[in-house]
């Protein structure tokens, strides 16, 4: 179905069909997965739907919203985010590392596991990659282009290393990474994400 609602369609709840909150999430998934983030409207999202654009906000709000809602992820980012703004650029490494692996630790682990299980095995990768890039660290590459251009390479190395964390301590579950407390991980990959993030990059030269 195209973006562009048609003419004299009714709105609203559709009878014999599944419930709108379902239709609205399958929509978003697919609209999200193919265009990524920036480019999905709540009004397209909605006429894929064949719902009004108001039930999108009424059921789940804003745009980011949705999105959070539409990969199931049992964290809102905005509180990771307002963190992250908060700190200077030179203390970013050990405030990423301890906000994420502490979510991991989290009550959430075993939804934020299952989420990665799913994209390792193919299912949402799309999703996963656009929530990673365009949500979560879009915000950081910015402030971290230094020298201009390298900013979408650095967090896309601290991506990878949290990610491949995640994997060794929740998925594989290697001995001894995964008995680390929190606080001794931190101090060791804190450096490592830094130097992603602010020190010279090989590939600068």
């Amino acid at each position: 179905m195209s973006g562009v609602a048609e003419p004299g369609r009714r709105t609203g709840r559709r009878p014999g069909n599944l419930d709108t909150g379902s239709r609205i999430l399958d929509a978003a998934r697919t609209r999200f997965a193919q265009n990524g983030y920036d480019k999905v409207s709540i009004r397209s999202v909605a006429d894929d739907a064949e719902v009004d654009p108001a039930l999108v906000h009424h059921y789940f709000g804003t745009k980011r919203q949705l999105f959070i809602a539409s990969i199931e992820l049992p964290v809102d980012p905005d509180f990771v985010l307002d963190q992250i703004r908060q700190t200077p650029p030179e203390s970013m490494g050990a405030a990423i590392a301890e906000l994420i692996l502490n979510i991991w630790e989290s009550p959430q682990r075993d939804s934020v596991v299952a989420l990665f299980r799913s994209a390792m095995a193919g299912q949402e990768v799309d999703l996963i990659r656009n929530f990673l890039l365009q949500v979560v660290l879009r915000d950081v590459a910015p402030r971290v282009d230094n020298p201009v251009g390298s900013g979408s390479i650095r967090v896309q190395l601290v991506a990878s290393q949290l990610m491949g964390l995640l994997a060794a301590r929740h998925v594989l579950h290697l001995d001894p990474l995964a008995q680390v407390p929190v606080g001794e991980l931190v101090d060791v990959i804190a450096p490592t994400l830094q130097r992603y993030l602010t020190g010279h990059l090989p590939a600068q030269s």
